[in-house]
């Protein structure tokens, strides 16, 4: 019980978590995203991003057994971990932290259904439409949505072209978005 909560295996764990967790979020903060196709580079806006990259990560791993279940599971913790602590870092008291955690774990599993419907009936009109409502909702039109689910279809595809063996081992990339 001791060699499992204090050795080797519960530190590759976590080196593997945060390889993972690493380059989910590298993806996410990829300069054309803010740039190019006009995503806000604030805090909401990144909250999006990071969103759309984990769930295009926990799709991947989705009804993947044994290992692939686990890692899935903790790199979900991690990212509302990692939402926390944001939150905490943005000035949100202690108080006022799980009520925008509650708020913010809706919007996630909302956006993800959403999300998982325009990919899995390949629907790319539907997924531009989810991401305009979610990535910028203060805007009618956002004609950058295309392109961003254009990426969205190619990074699900590149995803799935990756061994479930290399992802358990910590090894994840998301292909580059092609501004125009």
């Amino acid at each position: 019980m001791f060699k499992r909560l204090f050795g080797r295996e519960r530190q590759a764990n976590r080196a593997i978590t945060e390889a993972l967790y690493t380059r989910i979020v590298a993806a996410a903060r990829q300069e054309p995203f803010y740039s190019a196709w006009n995503v806000p580079d604030t805090p909401l806006g990144r909250f999006e991003m990071l969103s759309l990259h984990m769930f295009l990560f926990q799709h991947r791993l989705r009804g993947e057994p044994g290992a692939a279940a686990d890692i899935a599971q903790r790199l979900i913790d991690e990212f509302f971990l990692d939402v926390d602590h944001s939150l905490r870092e943005l000035g949100i008291s202690d108080v006022g932290v799980p009520k925008r955690m509650k708020k913010l774990a809706k919007m996630f599993y909302g956006r993800t259904e959403s999300y998982k419907n325009a990919l899995e009936g390949d629907d790319h009109p539907a997924l531009a439409a989810a991401l305009l409502r979610n990535v910028r909702p203060e805007v009618q039109d956002w004609p950058e949505a295309a392109a961003l689910a254009e990426y969205v279809f190619a990074a699900n595809r590149a995803l799935a072209e990756q061994p479930s063996e290399d992802i358990c081992a910590g090894k994840l990339s998301y292909p580059a978005p092609q501004a125009a």
